[in-house]
């Protein structure tokens, strides 16, 4: 039994590493389309969701699985239950990934957003924070999960200053319609980091068995 169970662990790990993987490489595609005007790539994303979705159910169904005929404790436990957290993470990144590229096919005819260099710095600010939050949870790296915490605050600044970048535009002919996409985009963005930053807090929950959910304090 033992020897199914660590199997079966083994196999949660890699499954969750999947997903990870596929909801990164779903919002560099929107970033990406975001950047070059590029709607063919969002509606790709926008097309890719149900396997992300997919990938949810299939890691759920494992973790009850191992849930119930198992019995895990300690280490195990807490590993089994933060990948259900992580996923439904994962889960919503795809979505706002969605979201962002909905956005794009919105704005392909419409004049550059005055805000897009600032969008792009966010871009790069949240696409640092959710690889880095994905690698503190493969390598049970508790510093890198911090360092992701403490990076959320950087992207809610960011996010103010899009939303005042769009909200002056917003007067000009046209512009309260393109303004209205930008805020939406940054919004979406900034959820990333928050996410990002459950995945970070996750993974100090499985090292350290404490939930800083909802403060990210030292401990």
């Amino acid at each position: 039994m033992d020897s199914r169970f660590q199997k079966e662990l083994e196999e949660l790990k890699v499954k969750v590493l999947q997903m990870a993987a596929y909801t990164d490489r779903a919002l560099e595609k929107s970033l990406a389309a975001l950047d070059g005007r590029d709607v063919d790539l969002a509606v790709q994303v926008i097309d890719g969701d149900r396997e992300i979705n997919a990938m949810e159910c299939e890691v759920d169904n494992l973790c009850l699985r191992l849930l119930a005929l198992d019995q895990p404790v300690a280490m195990d436990l807490r590993f089994i239950v933060a990948s259900m957290r992580l996923v439904v993470d994962l889960e919503r990144i795809g979505d706002e990934a969605v979201n962002i590229a909905e956005q794009v096919v919105l704005l392909a005819h419409m004049p550059l957003l005055e805000a897009s260099e600032r969008l792009a710095q966010m871009a790069e600010q949240i696409t640092r924070m959710l690889r880095m939050g994905i690698e503190s949870f493969k390598d049970q790296d508790v510093e890198t999960a911090k360092q992701v915490c403490m990076a959320d605050s950087t992207a809610d600044e960011l996010n103010m200053l899009v939303l005042k970048e769009c909200m002056d535009q917003a007067p000009e002919a046209g512009g309260l319609d393109r303004a209205i996409r930008g805020v939406l985009i940054a919004r979406s963005m900034e959820r990333v980091g928050d996410l990002a930053t459950n995945i970070a807090e996750s993974a100090i929950f499985v090292v350290r068995g404490v939930s800083i959910k909802h403060h990210c304090q030292p401990f």
